[in-house]
């Protein structure tokens, strides 16, 4: 068996051949454990011993890095009535399972499963137990498949730690296989580069591999992660957490980027594929040549990869109270949240808070009889610190079902920090900015008169709604007048949050981040002061609003990165939607990537890049059997265009297109 990666493998994975395979998990066990009256964790440690014996080896065409979901469901451990009375108890976190977090893969590889054991409880130890008989039974299947490469791999690993590169490769996928059979998703790959690297340097070094044939092996790995990630879906197909983190700076301040990272980029990039979903660690020492290669996944239209500052992440998370080691070492979570690897259990998405609301709730209480905009704007600070105190108040007695499996590779837990997104802040900014100028500036409007047009939906408005929507200020433009607001409403969420302890002891963090919420929270409210009306979304994430008139993508840059991120750390990038044309010409790569490194060097926090094409998605629309490989960014994570709800592809023909 060459090392090749075989064209054979993608295309078999690509198109879905393996769920043939799959099967259905028929056992009633929620009824079986209520009626048996078994604690919850002897439930999840029952659950998946029988859900890693149900599991069939199948060994994929050519495939090097084995290990593929044959059980197609996993049944709820609880009952309905059960679900009922936890709930009236604690506070449930979405599913109730353990998601979002960066488990311990460095040590898990280097010493292998038998040494997890040895300091694991009765559980964990059942869960390996279980983790290696499943092992054996693929290296069997491999021996009798004339796999004898397989089997060779499978001798040392689980069980022991990894001697070599495709070794490492392959303890990687068991792990991550085994934590989503557990049920816990979102589960990201922590920094990849980083600990694997010196297996990878081992095996260059020795002349294993030649830069050609290790590439290859990369490609057979990331295909791994979409064999069966369509069986872990979050809100949407793509919504599945497996997040890679490259480059930066460790804990002794080296530069990580290496020629493996490197490689990760090329792999990405020549593969297309959804997943994993590369995120950059970068800085202003950066040099260019990695802000290319990262754009040349962006001309691919992978959406990603996706930047993160370390200047601005690490101090921000040191002020949080992460100690600088850890703060070093962190990752980017399913989306863009930041967390750290192995000792953290940070709930990073536990709530949303939203700025549209926040003045909605204002001109419904007390805008008409404002004085002036400084008592709009105390108003709307009030009720944006209303809103995060009804959200950090209705959080508490927070209970996950027990992970056994999960529970080893994590070691002592030093950080249980709770995460807030904010929502539309573009939105509330350029509403602000359109009372400030229209109503008491200009005076071109009463209060009432503003109010009556926002609660009529601008229906009998229409020389207002075409003032705001296309002449008042808005942010993306580069115009203090609005972008300063905007600072003051991010500084009042990060300090509204500043100093609260959460319900596990930790603190909280502001983020600028939306995820679902953009869509969600604009259903809660009808039209809003900048123009936007009824049933019309916010932006996603930390972006101008849909129908903002900006000069292009250098005065959105300058707008949005006015802000004091070391104080609102819990993530949430910048999006820009570039039209694919702009690729077309001499230099592009050049031109995109020097507008990532001014974003960077101008202190933004976090940025994600998208190439998109209005008429080919709108075509997609009408022709999904044309373009089943289109691939576009939905708010922290790539889909497949077709894949998506119609809802989420229209919010995304509906955003800016840019060119440079």
């Amino acid at each position: 068996m060459d090392l090749y990666m075989s064209e054979e493998l993608l295309e078999y994975v690509l198109a879905k051949k393996h769920h043939a395979f799959r099967e259905e998990y028929t056992e009633p066990l929620a009824k079986i454990y209520s009626e048996a009256k078994m604690s919850p964790i002897e439930r999840m440690a029952d659950r998946f011993e029988r859900l890693t014996k149900a599991e069939k080896p199948h060994i994929l065409p050519d495939e090097k890095i084995c290990f593929v979901r044959t059980v197609k469901n996993i049944p709820d451990c609880f009952t309905e009535d059960e679900w009922k009375e936890i709930r009236s108890k604690h506070f449930i976190h979405e599913l109730g399972y353990i998601s979002n977090l960066s488990p311990d893969y460095e040590k898990a590889i280097s010493g292998g499963l038998l040494a997890l054991r040895e300091g694991a409880d009765e559980y964990g130890k059942r869960a390996i137990d279980n983790i290696i008989a499943l092992a054996d039974r693929y290296r069997e299947e491999a021996l009798r498949t004339g796999r004898d490469d397989i089997a060779k791999v499978l001798e040392r690993v689980p069980r022991y730690g990894a001697t070599s590169f495709r070794e490492a490769l392959q303890m990687f996928r068991i792990l991550h296989f085994s934590l989503w059979l557990e049920g816990n998703y979102h589960n990201t790959t922590g920094r990849f580069d980083k600990y694997m690297y010196p297996y990878f340097k081992a095996d260059m070094d020795k002349g294993v591999y030649t830069e050609e044939t290790a590439l290859e092996l990369l490609k057979d790995f990331f295909i791994s992660f979409n064999k069966d990630s369509d069986l872990y879906v979050g809100v949407q197909q793509g919504d599945n957490g497996q997040s890679m983190v490259l480059g930066g700076i460790d804990e002794n301040g080296n530069d990580v980027f290496s020629e493996l990272s490197r490689l990760c980029l090329i792999a990405s990039r020549d593969l297309k594929l959804i997943d994993p979903k590369i995120n950059l660690r970068v800085s202003k020492k950066t040099p260019m040549e990695q802000y290319i290669l990262g754009t040349e996944l962006t001309k691919a239209g992978l959406g990603f990869p996706q930047y993160s500052n370390d200047d601005v992440v690490i101090e921000g998370l040191k002020r949080k109270g992460y100690a600088p080691e850890d703060a070093a070492n962190y990752v980017v979570a399913a989306c863009w949240e930041f967390i750290i690897p192995g000792c953290a259990f940070d709930v990073v998405n536990i709530g949303a808070m939203s700025y549209p609301k926040a003045v909605d709730r204002m001109l419904h209480n007390g805008f008409t009889d404002c004085k002036d905009f400084d008592e709009v704007m105390a108003l709307t600070k009030k009720e944006i610190k209303s809103e995060c105190e009804e959200i950090m108040n209705g959080i508490h007695d927070l209970w996950f079902v027990p992970s056994p499996f999960m529970s080893v590779m994590l070691d002592d837990i030093k950080y249980r920090s709770f995460g807030m997104h904010g929502t539309g802040i573009a939105t509330a900014a350029d509403s602000l900015a359109a009372i400030r100028k229209y109503v008491f500036d200009e005076k071109y409007i009463s209060a009432a008169d503003m109010l009556k047009a926002v609660d009529e939906n601008f229906e009998n408005s229409p020389e207002l709604l075409d003032k705001l929507r296309n002449e008042a200020p808005k942010m993306g433009c580069d115009d203090d007048y609005v972008d300063n607001i905007s600072i003051e409403l991010l500084d009042t969420f990060a300090d509204t949050l500043e100093g609260k302890k959460n319900c596990e002891g930790g603190v909280w963090r502001a983020g600028t981040g939306s995820a679902m919420f953009y869509l969600w929270h604009a259903r809660e409210i009808g039209a809003s002061p900048d123009g936007r009306r009824m049933g019309e979304s916010f932006g996603t994430n930390f972006s101008a609003s849909l129908f903002a008139k900006v000069a292009g993508p250098v005065s959105v840059v300058k707008s949005f990165t006015k802000q004091h991120f070391v104080r609102a750390i819990n993530g949430g990038p910048l999006t820009l939607e570039f039209h694919n044309s702009v690729f077309r010409g001499e230099c592009s790569l050049e031109k995109v990537a020097s507008i990532v490194k001014y974003f960077i060097d101008r202190g933004g926090h976090q940025l994600q890049l998208n190439a998109v094409n209005l008429e080919t998605m709108k075509d997609a629309q009408k022709h999904p059997e044309d373009h089943k490989r289109l691939v576009v960014r939905i708010w922290g994570w790539s889909a497949y265009f077709v894949e998506l709800d119609k809802e989420y592809q229209d919010h995304v023909i509906a955003r800016q297109e840019y060119t440079v």
